[in-house]
């Protein structure tokens, strides 16, 4: 409670949570007018798509930027030294941080997508099971690539750094991963396509894309081909938990390993 509570003090004072936090507002509610044309029944789902479609485009960089910061923070103001020379050890210094964080930064993004709900309700006919199905696609985004901020935070040594490693992080899973994959897509075959298939899921992006879209019913598995079924050999949202278990526990385990204590200007 005591990382929280400080978390929440440096954040509210600073002006790149609330920056954060405004985009979100600002990009959902200009989509919401945008979409104020659709049909009552079938608007939401569309609004649901579009909005996650959107939010994924500044969500990753924005949660990179503040992860990485919050650990770079306390290497500027040497907190962090004063603490491990003190009491705690990395590993627990870490996982207090990355809870605090965590919960700063996810708690006025779901307050907002709760009232967002109420709003919703006045335009289009709300299914709450894809409205949670939605939130849950965030919330796995919001963990997995502010988790990979503490990361980068936790290895550089300088601002500089981290902007290299967080603008390389984002382009790999943004544009680079799936270039990759396109070019080895002609030898996809029935031995090898679960080996595809788990590089293809273990891009958050996509996890996240392919559980709120078969959650909405844009994607039907019922009738597929055999090459198909062994390319989703398990169901979205198993592929969506397990590329987050996956994530954040790579990136606590990295960072300890190769952590810094000292940062420079």
């Amino acid at each position: 409670m005591h990382y929280i509570w400080k978390e929440w003090k440096e954040n509210i004072k600073g002006k790149g949570l609330w920056l954060s936090f405004g985009i979100i507002v600002l990009v959902s509610i200009g989509l919401l007018y945008k979409s104020s044309n659709l049909s009552f029944d079938q608007g939401f789902y569309v609004l649901l798509i579009n909005l996650f479609d959107a939010v994924i485009y500044f969500i990753p960089i924005i949660c990179l930027f503040l992860g990485a910061f919050a650990i770079f923070q306390e290497k500027e103001q040497k907190t962090l030294i004063m603490l491990l020379t003190r009491r705690d050890d990395y590993k627990s210094f870490l996982l207090q941080k990355s809870i605090a964080v965590h919960s700063v930064l996810l708690g006025p993004v779901l307050l907002w997508f709760f009232a967002y709900l109420i709003i919703i309700k006045f335009f289009f006919q709300p299914d709450l099971k894809a409205y949670l199905a939605f939130l849950l696609s965030l919330l796995c985004l919001f963990l997995i690539y502010t988790q990979l901020g503490l990361l980068i935070g936790s290895i550089s040594r300088s601002r500089m750094q981290i902007v290299g490693f967080t603008v390389a992080v984002w382009f790999y899973f943004f544009f680079l991963h799936d270039f990759i994959l396109l070019s080895f897509l002609s030898d996809v075959t029935y031995e090898n396509v679960k080996g595809f298939s788990a590089a293809y899921f273990i891009n958050p992006l996509q996890a996240a894309r392919m559980f709120l879209e078969s959650s909405l019913g844009v994607y039907s598995f019922d009738h597929m081909s055999k090459l198909l079924q062994s390319f989703m050999w398990m169901k979205p949202g198993l592929f969506l938990m397990a590329n987050a278990v996956l994530l954040l526990f790579t990136s606590y385990i990295l960072a300890v390993i190769f952590h810094r204590k000292e940062g420079t200007e």
